[in-house]
């Protein structure tokens, strides 16, 4: 009873938590401010309503599924099975820091070998698809997957309380970078400037153009929040810092020539849509 009790607590507050980061993203880029940033946008055309609406209906019932997966580490916990601490002096403000790092980064590696084998032949058609028919992606589809996937994607979280101690406010904080950065890896225009992708900093960091292409090129471009997999394994697009550039020099030209480059310009040689 409990379990469902939390659940049912939970679940209104992170669907309210997807329609916070996701809405103000839509609100800014596809309607309030569309005309400023639409240089930016990395596929020339905007999805219908259609392709929206069935982003948000999976959206939520992934966090339906999420909060179940919640109740149940909740009662894990209060029956003292996970390491899941409430003292914050338990443990030093180093290894605090520590845990909200190595979290992001197993989540990361755990995301890109699940990512992969969601995409085998058996798997993809039956589960992984759901979430690629949002060819040209919004930020209403950070969650938008298959119950199934919806399950094995929130799988890292009672993995994560088993493997070491973890205070909730690093699970909170891990919970907030992982949806801000699933809304901005669809929120299909780049905001990052040119020459991101081959710094030899920022590099190792993903951008809206890597996910975008994974949705339209589906078999590359696996990693979630770093491009440190994907270029370890060879699996990046081997055009994805061309294509990067590619949207940055349109939105760079439209911005200083916006009547002349309507007209000369080619869709073609400044896009990466279909």
């Amino acid at each position: 009873m409990d379990v469902i009790k939390h659940m049912l607590k939970v679940f209104p507050l992170i669907v309210l938590r997807y329609a916070f980061f996701a809405g103000i993203a839509y609100l800014i880029f596809y309607i309030w401010k569309r005309e400023k940033y639409t240089n930016h946008k990395i596929q020339a055309k905007y999805p219908d309503r259609k392709n929206i609406k069935r982003e948000m209906i999976y959206s939520i019932l992934s966090l339906a599924i999420f909060a179940g997966v919640g109740g149940g580490v909740y009662w894990l916990k209060m029956h003292g099975y996970t390491q899941v601490y409430k003292d914050f002096h338990a443990h030093s403000v180093g290894y605090f820091l520590f845990s909200v790092a190595a979290f992001i980064l197993i989540h990361d590696t755990y995301f890109y070998w699940m990512h992969r084998f969601m995409h085998w032949d058996k798997i993809y058609k039956y589960v992984h698809r759901i979430h690629h028919l949002s060819t040209n992606p919004t930020p209403w589809a950070a969650f938008a997957f298959h119950p199934i996937e919806a399950l094995i994607e929130v799988a890292i979280l009672p993995i994560m309380v088993f493997l070491m101690p973890l205070h909730p406010i690093a699970i909170f904080i891990w919970v907030i970078y992982q949806t801000v950065l699933n809304v901005m890896g669809h929120l299909g225009f780049e905001l990052f400037p040119s020459g991101f992708t081959t710094n030899a900093i920022t590099r190792w960091h993903n951008t809206s153009v890597h996910h975008n292409m994974h949705h339209k090129y589906v078999r590359c471009n696996y990693g979630l929040y770093y491009n440190i997999w994907d270029r370890i394994m060879g699996t990046n697009h081997e055009q994805y810092d061309e294509q990067f550039e590619a949207v940055k020099q349109k939105a760079a030209v439209l911005n200083d020539y916006p009547q002349e480059a309507t007209v000369a310009t080619a869709p073609s040689e400044v896009s990466v849509s279909q």
